[in-house]
C-alpha cells in the first residue's frame, strides 16, 4: 500500500472527484429509486452517507492489505450489527455497570476503548449516548465528507426491463409469463466533493498517519469493490489533498478547493476525456503543501 505521510497533527483540505457510467450512483428511496438530483439545476448528487458506507465497507480490506492489527480497524456501523449491542461492551470491558451514569473519567474510559477499536468511529464520529449506555454522549469525527454532486446536470433514464418468471404462482396459473420492471441510470456524470480534516478532533480520537493513509487508498480504490449492475461503472478519477501547516489551517478551505477547476470540453459528456482538470499550485500559501493522490 502506497503511503502519503499525512500529518494527523494539522489540518487538511480534499477534493475528490469520481464518475458514474450507465449507472445509479445513489438512489432515492423516496422517488422509486431515481438518481437523487438537485430540483432546480439537475446537477447529479451522492450523498455523504452514501459515501461514508463505501468507505467503511472498504477501509478494513485495506487495513488487511496493509497488514496492520485488525483489531483497530473493525467498523461500529455495520451491516447485521446492532448498535446497542456495540455500545455496551465498552462498558463490559470496562467493569461497568449498564444503565449506571459513569464518571467523566469513566467515560472517558469507555470511549477510547471504542475509538481504539473501531476506525469509522475515529474518522467518522458516532452517536453513543442510547440503551444501557448513556454516559458515552457524542464523539464529532474529525473527517467530514460533503454532498458530492456533479460537475454539470445530469439526465437520468428510466428503462423498462423484462423478467422471464412471475413472483406469485397465481400470475403463472393464470398463464403470465413475464413481469415488467424499472430501472434508473445515469449515462454519465462525474461528481465532485469536498472533505474536511479536523485535526483538533483527530487527537481526541486518536487519528494517526496509518488511519489517513487507508482513508486515502480507500477513497482511490473503493469503487472497485463495490460494483454492482445498478450502480454501472463507477471509478475515483481525481484526489487532491491540501495540508496546512498547523491545526488551525494556514487559509481559508474554499480557497483551497477552488484551485481544482473542472472544465467540460466536449458536450454531452460521456467519458472523464470530455473534461479538463485543471489544478492551480503555483502561487500556495507557504505553509500549505498539495498532494496529488489521484490526478
Amino acid at each position: 500500500m502506497q503511503t502519503y505521510n499525512l500529518d494527523p497533527a494539522v489540518k487538511h483540505d480534499l477534493v475528490y472527484l469520481f464518475e458514474v457510467a450507465d449507472g445509479n450512483p445513489n438512489g432515492d428511496p423516496d422517488n422509486g429509486n431515481r438518481p437523487r438530483t438537485d430540483d432546480e439545476t439537475s446537477h447529479g448528487l451522492v450523498t455523504d452517507v452514501a459515501l461514508k458506507r463505501k468507505v467503511r465497507d472498504t477501509i478494513g480490506l485495506a487495513a488487511k492489505s496493509a497488514g496492520l492489527d485488525l483489531g483497530g480497524y473493525q467498523i461500529f456501523v455495520e451491516a447485521g450489527h446492532a448498535l446497542n449491542t456495540r455500545l455496551e461492551e465498552s462498558y463490559t470491558h470496562g467493569g461497568f455497570e449498564l444503565g449506571k451514569r459513569l464518571t467523566p473519567e469513566q467515560a472517558t474510559q469507555a470511549r477510547s476503548w471504542l475509538t481504539a477499536r473501531y476506525v469509522d468511529i475515529r474518522l467518522f464520529g458516532a452517536v453513543m449516548s442510547t440503551g444501557k449506555t448513556p454516559s458515552l454522549g457524542q464523539i464529532r469525527g474529525p473527517v467530514q465528507v460533503g454532498m458530492a454532486r456533479s460537475v454539470d446536470p445530469v439526465f437520468p433514464v428510466d428503462h423498462a426491463i423484462t423478467r422471464v418468471t412471475q413472483t406469485r404462482q397465481a400470475d403463472i396459473d393464470k398463464g403470465e409469463s413475464t413481469e415488467m420492471g424499472s430501472k434508473w441510470t445515469v449515462p454519465y456524470g462525474l461528481y465532485r466533493t469536498v472533505i474536511h480534516y479536523n485535526a483538533p478532533r483527530g487527537e481526541q480520537t486518536g487519528v494517526s498517519t496509518a488511519d489517513l493513509d487507508l482513508l486515502l487508498t480507500t477513497l482511490v480504490n473503493m469503487f472497485d469493490h463495490d460494483r454492482s449492475a445498478t450502480r454501472g461503472e463507477m471509478s475515483a478519477r481525481g484526489l487532491y489533498v491540501f495540508s496546512h501547516g498547523d491545526a488551525f489551517g494556514s487559509a481559508p478551505a474554499h480557497t483551497l478547493s477552488d484551485r481544482i477547476r473542472v472544465t467540460c470540453i466536449n458536450q454531452p459528456a460521456r467519458g472523464f476525456g470530455d473534461y479538463k482538470v485543471e489544478v492551480d499550485d503555483a502561487t500556495l500559501p507557504d505553509s500549505v503543501r498539495l498532494t496529488r493522490v489521484l490526478g
